[in-house]
């Protein structure tokens, strides 16, 4: 018996990499409020259990849960919005259900991930869990370039190797939406990851006047109108969007995860998810008995 609460779970990140870890799972007990991300969590996973609005699991009717997972909000903490309020902002206030939560069911694991934050946030919520958190990038293990922090009793967390994998390593479609701008070759105002110019025609250089090259690394996937943000540069003056494939494999999710959506609204639930190989990797140092396993099955994630 292996009982999981996944708060904010999302398109149920948690549930791929518990896959990827061959863990038997009884029940799978899902907060998440936005519809797209419940559709893509059923369709994997059929007999997530979803309870709808964190604000309204009243704990009692649990059964013994063994871990308990989430991303709380980020958007308040987020260095994005340097006049955020922090853990009192509307979205990122929601900490304090996990908090809440933790304590009521009381799991032998827990796992929160956040983004890289003020240090008095960071200390907050530090003091609240009771542990120090762990910075890792998924840079390590994907295409991406995505900084976050991750607090848990899990023990003894080993450090990722470096896999060296870059945006060449998951294209899917290179026809996909290509457009040609002469501002490419004009502007040439680049850096060692990506290209600069004035698509908006704000001249304020924003991400989504930005190309990236393919020896290089993607910025971290966007949650909110991802479509223009996300820009890979071609040859003579050409560039093409992310295919949500491309997404899903930045995100280390198994290919045509997010199916069923348009191809925006992909984007968006992939970019509000977990790198996959990451959590994996975290949940791979619990203790587990092997009757927690799946017989007869090799672990698939390289990292543990």
């Amino acid at each position: 018996m292996f009982n999981v609460i996944s708060l904010f779970d999302g398109i149920s990140c948690g549930q791929v990499a518990l896959r990827k870890l061959n863990i038997k799972v009884d029940k799978y007990y899902a907060a998440e409020i936005n519809k797209d991300s419940m559709q893509i969590a059923k369709k994997n996973f059929p007999n997530t259990i979803h309870l709808g609005d964190v604000l309204k699991i009243r704990t009692s009717e649990f059964p013994k849960i063994d871990l308990l997972i989430g991303g709380s909000p980020c958007q308040d903490l987020s260095g994005a919005k340097p006049d955020g309020k922090g853990l009192k902002g509307e979205k990122s206030r929601l900490f304090y259900e996990f908090v809440r939560i933790l304590k009521e069911v009381n799991p032998k694991w827990f796992l929160l991930e956040n983004v890289i934050m003020k240090k008095e946030w960071q200390d907050i919520i530090s003091n609240l869990l009771g542990v120090e958190p762990i910075e890792i990038n998924s840079s390590l293990v994907s295409a991406q370039n995505r900084r976050r922090l991750y607090w848990t009793n899990i023990p003894n967390i080993s450090k990722l190797k470096d896999k060296g994998i870059k945006i060449k390593d998951i294209i899917f479609d290179d026809n996909y939406k290509v457009f040609s701008d002469e501002r490419i070759e004009n502007t040439k105002v680049a850096t060692k990851n990506y290209l600069k110019w004035d698509l908006s025609g704000k001249r304020y250089w924003s991400q989504q006047d930005r190309g990236y090259y393919k020896n290089g690394k993607l910025p971290t996937l966007p949650r909110a109108n991802p479509s223009n943000k996300l820009n890979i540069v071609l040859e003579n003056g050409k560039y093409r969007r992310l295919h949500p494939i491309e997404a899903e494999r930045a995100q280390t999710l198994p290919d045509k995860y997010t199916e069923g959506l348009s191809d925006n609204k992909r984007l968006a639930v992939i970019g509000d998810g977990w790198t996959v190989d990451v959590i994996s990797h975290i949940l791979s140092h619990i203790p587990l008995t092997e009757n927690s396993k799946e017989d007869g099955i090799p672990p698939t994630n390289e990292n543990v």
